[in-house]
């Protein structure tokens, strides 16, 4: 074991993994021509899990495979040597790898990430219903012609989003399916059903699989991600509030999921390793976050856990939906609000006409969430979520990942300086 680096987190960023991905191509019947590191999810002293896209030659032709690979303190547990492929590193430590979707923990991607098992899915719950206005008649067979599947978002060993457009008979409809572990794929569903029982508008769940595969209608409108440029006022601060504070009272209740600033330090060591010159301020921040909140009582107001523009639908000027309802529990209004202002302080990549439209909406609706919070604890929260954000560019390698984490800590900055 190399004792400077005994979660991996060196190693899966250098060249030297490509002895590893070489082999785990070849084992698999292809021949690596070319890779690249695509995602990396680096957890200081216990485990590295990195994601590289790799061009393989096949005996039938050349594509594009994602290739996973983990090491971790101590080695491979059981569930990994069961689900996964085993391979040594150049100091002889044992790393698990694996080629999508065979991910270990997600076994039901190898139903949802190919259009035949979409069109299996689909076909064997009779998710295609007849053409508005028929009454009864067959319904078409879907085949892997008729389905168009992108992938939303993968996490390995986490979750996965797919979209799936399936048109048949003229009509084209539209179906997400996350995949996520058996115990987390259940807990969504029973969290579905008790948000739809309180007349929350989140997506209806049509189907949960055997291999934990959870399928969901669409929602109407657009996310408020996108709503943001293209309409004026595409909701109200008021309604953004409204919408968390109609959950059920059942939902303070439920298990507390850990808020994102309680775990400041943490993501702090993330963002520092991958940038060591940003310790110094990272560090700063993390104590006036930490010391700012210090003493507050966890609180048990219902709350959604990881409430951004992202997860909010909105059509004509008002909110119409609401995604992502798995971390709902109990916590402070503080924490969805701050994520919140937390997520529209970061947007980067805009022109010029979008920031000033945000700006605007941001000096729209802060004043509102101050009204309803604490407003130090507001931005102090915002701020803690924020240096979370800022590990999200060197985890998904973006380009100019260095300079997009230094803005994302520059806004945490700005905003621990709002507090008088």
């Amino acid at each position: 074991m190399n004792e400077d680096d005994p979660d991996g987190g060196l190693l899966l960023s250098s060249r030297a993994v490509g002895d590893i991905l070489m082999a785990a191509v070849r084992d698999a019947g292809g021949t690596l021509l070319r890779w690249r590191m695509d995602h990396v999810d680096h957890q200081p002293g216990r485990a590295t899990t990195a994601t590289y896209r790799a061009h393989v030659s096949w005996s039938w032709g050349e594509s594009t495979e994602i290739v996973g690979v983990t090491s971790r303190v101590g080695g491979p547990d059981e569930s990994e040597r069961a689900g996964a492929h085993v391979y040594h590193d150049p100091y002889g430590r044992e790393v698990t790898v694996w080629i999508y979707p065979e991910d270990p923990e997600l076994p039901g991607l190898r139903t949802a990430a190919y259009a035949e098992g979409i069109a299996d899915l689909v076909n064997d719950f009779g998710l295609w219903t007849p053409r508005a206005g028929a009454l009864s008649g067959p319904r078409p067979t879907i085949t892997p012609a008729d389905v168009q599947l992108d992938v939303v978002g993968y996490r390995p060993r986490q979750r996965a989003v797919l979209r799936a457009d399936v048109r048949a008979e003229g009509v084209s409809r539209r179906f997400y399916l996350k995949v996520q572990t058996a115990a987390e794929a259940a807990q969504t569903l029973d969290r579905h059903r008790m948000l739809r029982g309180a007349g929350i508008a989140v997506p209806e769940v049509l189907v949960l699989t055997h291999d934990s595969v959870l399928v969901t209608a669409g929602l109407p409108g657009l996310p408020l991600s996108t709503a943001l440029f293209r309409e004026d006022s595409p909701c109200t601060a008021e309604e953004l509030i409204a919408v968390l504070d109609a959950f059920p009272p059942v939902v303070g209740r439920l298990p507390r999921r850990i808020p994102w600033t309680e775990s400041v330090h943490y993501y702090v060591e993330v963002v520092a390793r991958a940038m060591p010159e940003l310790e110094g301020r990272l560090l700063w921040l993390a104590d006036q976050v930490s010391q700012g909140l210090a003493g507050l009582p966890p609180g048990e107001e219902a709350t959604h856990g990881d409430f951004h523009e992202g997860q909010v639908h909105v059509a004509g000027g008002h909110i119409c939906g609401l995604l992502d309802i798995d971390g709902i529990g109990p916590g402070r209004r503080a924490d969805d609000l701050g994520c919140l202002l937390a997520h529209l302080s970061t947007i980067q990549r805009m022109d010029i006409a979008q920031a000033a439209h945000l700006q605007r909406l941001l000096v729209e609706w802060t004043p509102v969430f101050d009204r309803r919070v604490d407003p130090t604890e507001l931005r102090l929260r915002a701020a803690g979520v924020a240096i979370s954000l800022a590990t999200g560019p060197h985890r998904s390698q973006e380009a100019n990942w260095c300079e997009e984490t230094v803005a994302i800590v520059s806004a945490a900055e700005a905003l621990v300086r709002q507090v008088g």
